[in-house]
């Protein structure tokens, strides 16, 4: 039996047609409110492609060259120049500069270990020639640690049983080197300058290796030395002091660091360039050499 219900009170009850088109208007709101989201959200990890993307600032490799026999000076002269060309040519201003450079090098217990002593002095000899890749941002620190990473390297090398036998330490193997850096043009006579500075040392004679008087008076190599200079009393003059300069005058490569530690098994003391400006002539005899020095028009001593 069906019960008849009463008629609702208010608005009246919408009929099917119009029921239909709300809800046909409901579906589209809704699509389109979906359809816009997926398409910010696309846009959103696409991008737009106007507006130009953030790229991240390029790191650029800079490179030093240091050569073999430069001294600590003349390598924070390098620096100065190296960073004038990145400025110019790469658009970058290295961190690195000849003052943090210098004080950076200045003093270390180093060669302490390689004397057998407590005394602090320069990384002068320690300093690698090489070639070093760094960036704008590197410090003087950082490229120092790199160079007396590569003489560590290149120092394992190195047989020190001959000099030791010569009562030579590490630190006086390293300065003999230095010197043979600075008198060698020719590669072949490495092992022989070194054998000269073996035997005077040996003979107590005094060394009379003009590159120290230079290095311990800041004189360049093109200008000549004067008489006082020569008999100076700085304490690099080998002509007037016996024994090594009191440190290395320069950082010397690998091969006269071998050659410092094995000389030639030669008796020579003397040595003085030949006219060619390359190769030396050697002889054990004073004579002999004060005969040369005269035959090719060089001051005798």
């Amino acid at each position: 039996m069906s019960v008849a219900r009463a008629p609702v009170r208010g608005r009246p009850r919408p009929s099917r047609t119009r029921i239909a088109v709300r809800r046909l208007m409901a579906f589209l709101l809704i699509g389109g409110a979906a359809a816009v989201g997926v398409w910010l959200v696309s846009e959103a990890i696409k991008g737009d492609p106007k507006k130009p993307k953030a790229v991240p600032p390029k790191v650029v490799t800079l490179r030093i060259v240091f050569p073999e026999g430069f001294t600590r000076a003349q390598m924070a002269e390098r620096i100065v120049a190296v960073n004038k060309i990145a400025v110019r040519k790469r658009g970058v201003d290295p961190r690195l500069s000849s003052k943090t450079y210098l004080a950076a090098t200045a003093s270390s217990l180093l060669p302490a270990t390689f004397n057998g002593d407590k005394k602090r002095r320069s990384l002068e000899g320690f300093l690698f020639p090489a070639t070093y890749d760094f960036f704008a941002t590197t410090t003087s620190k950082k490229l120092v640690a790199d160079q007396l990473k590569a003489f560590r390297r290149n120092w394992k090398k190195i047989d020190l049983r001959y000099a030791r036998s010569r009562n030579l330490t590490a630190y006086d193997v390293l300065n003999i080197a230095s010197m043979v850096e600075e008198e060698v043009l020719a590669p072949d006579e490495r092992a022989k300058v070194a054998a000269v500075i073996y035997n005077r040392l040996h003979a107590r004679m005094p060394l009379g290796i003009d590159a120290t008087i230079r290095y311990g008076l800041h004189i360049p190599p093109d200008k000549s030395l004067t008489k006082s200079e020569l008999r100076s009393r700085n304490p690099y003059n080998t002509r007037v002091h016996r024994g090594l300069p009191p440190t290395p005058i320069g950082n010397p490569g690998l091969a006269s660091i071998q050659a410092a530690a094995h000389p030639a098994k030669v008796k020579y003391l003397y040595f003085v360039r030949k006219p060619d400006k390359v190769h030396h002539y050697f002889t054990a005899s004073y004579a002999d050499f004060l005969r040369y020095l005269k035959a090719h028009g060089y001051p005798t001593p």
